[in-house]
């Protein structure tokens, strides 16, 4: 008599039981090459205690203000999870000291404030995971080489805290907190370059794309 159609022999079932086994222990797919996280960095001393009246994505004029002293930079990117994909509805703010090297800070006593500089920044990306800031180019001031700093918030994620720094300063090698970062691939995650906006003449532009840590 012939079997049934369809029909599971217990040889069979074991066989598939053992290929399901094997199926569930494969490991998961590599990340993209060269995707890895962002480093985290500190916060420092010098988020703002109070927000400025201003906290757009244009650091360099606020209402009733002359426009800020420095070198006019944009800054963009995008943030992404470790697969790549975008993240949008990302909370993103940037703080930096002015052209002055000086924080708009409490803490921060170095010299004349520039008061024609927000120093504080926020956006919320996209759909796409894009975020753009104009700011300054940013300045060294003691102990420090140039630098900005960034938190961002994904939605039901944690804060989290990086910054931002210029190829081709002489102070990055000197610098205590980006070569904390041991890994030079990781560290290299961390430094952009400056590049001339060909529309708008003496005027710069750097992308910074976050990877979110997992």
């Amino acid at each position: 008599m012939s079997a049934r159609p369809f029909a599971v022999t217990r040889r069979a079932a074991l066989a598939g039981g053992i290929a399901g086994l094997a199926l569930a222990v494969l490991p998961l797919p590599a990340r993209p090459a060269g995707l890895i996280p962002t480093p985290a960095q500190s916060e420092g001393p010098f988020y703002p205690v109070e927000l400025p009246p201003e906290t757009d994505w244009d650091l360099l004029r606020m209402v009733g203000a002359r426009p800020a002293l420095g070198t006019v930079t944009y800054v963009e990117g995008r943030i992404l999870d470790l697969a790549g994909r975008p993240v949008p509805g990302t909370r993103v703010e940037i703080w930096q000291c002015d052209a002055t090297g000086r924080y708009h800070h409490p803490g921060d006593a170095r010299g004349p404030v520039d008061e024609g500089f927000q120093g504080f920044g926020r956006v919320v990306t996209a759909e796409e995971g894009a975020y753009r800031f104009r700011t300054i180019r940013p300045v060294a001031y003691p102990g420090r080489t140039p630098h900005i700093h960034f938190a961002v918030t994904a939605p039901g994620a944690r804060r989290f805290i990086t910054q931002m720094y210029v190829e081709g300063e002489p102070g990055n090698e000197r610098d205590f907190l980006l070569n904390s970062v041991r890994d030079a691939q990781a560290r290299a995650k961390l430094i952009v370059a400056l590049t001339p906006v060909a529309a708008e003449p003496d005027a710069l532009r750097g992308r910074f794309d976050i990877v979110l840590p997992g």
